[in-house]
């Protein structure tokens, strides 16, 4: 639930996100999970083991999943400007 808190701030981030503001979402909470698990030894807490601080260890994944879209994107975005642009025949 933090890793969609925190990706509603993207709209106010340019969109070089790969796949927009879609992308954006993914890696945000597949970030999350992705660091809960590790930080976790890849097992799920029980109810008795989560607390207010839970809610705070899905920020660095979630902040990192974002990067991960986000580079992928520039990326992605500085290969398309390096291609040439479809040019038509001359007719002449």
């Amino acid at each position: 639930m933090m890793a969609i808190a925190l990706w509603h701030f993207t709209v106010f981030l340019p969109d070089r996100f790969w796949s927009g503001i879609v992308g954006a979402f993914l890696g945000a909470v597949v970030g999350a999970v992705l660091f809960g698990l590790l930080i976790h030894g890849f097992t799920v807490p029980g109810r008795e083991d989560t607390d207010i601080l839970t809610t705070l260890e899905a920020i660095p994944g979630t902040i990192l999943g974002l990067a991960v879209v986000w580079l992928i994107g520039v990326r992605q975005e500085d290969e398309d400007d390096d291609i040439p642009a479809f040019q038509t025949a001359n007719p002449h």
